[in-house]
């Protein structure tokens, strides 16, 4: 980081146009000029934002891996003042996070009782049943 140009915010704020937009995310100062009309949420958004540290409204965002190592790509200095811990390299401040295995739902690894699944079969059916033998017997009655 020591080769990277040091940039004041207020040398930041003066590039706020649609020809010149730069701001700063996490201490890197960018120029995002040539990625407007790339942005997914449409240049607007970048404009708006331009000459200020966005750090915040970025990490909320949730951005992802990918647009997170755009931020080397259009990284033109760092933000006087700012310093970067000593795991935050290039690369370190911005991996991939790790996959989770996904877990797919299996009966067999449930652990209901047998019984119960017994139980929410034949509760049901029992109590149906029940509701059309009475209606029988009281149309029988009703016929007698």
């Amino acid at each position: 980081m020591a080769d990277q140009t040091v940039f004041t915010l207020s040398e930041v704020a003066q590039h706020k146009s649609k020809n010149d937009c730069w701001f700063v995310i996490n201490g890197r100062v960018l120029n995002v000029t040539k990625f407007l009309e790339l942005h997914p949420g449409g240049e607007e958004v970048l404009i708006e934002s331009a000459g200020k540290d966005v750090t915040k409204e970025f990490e909320n965002i949730g951005h992802s891996y990918a647009a997170k190592k755009l931020l080397i790509i259009y990284q033109v200095g760092v933000l006087g003042g700012y310093t970067f811990e000593e795991t935050e390299t290039e690369d370190d401040s911005i991996q991939e996070p790790r996959k989770k295995e996904m877990e797919a739902f299996v009966i067999k690894n449930d652990k209901m009782p047998t019984y119960t699944a017994i139980f929410e079969l034949f509760v049901p059916l029992l109590v149906a049943g029940s509701y059309f033998a009475y209606k029988l017997v009281t149309r029988m009655e009703q016929m007698l």
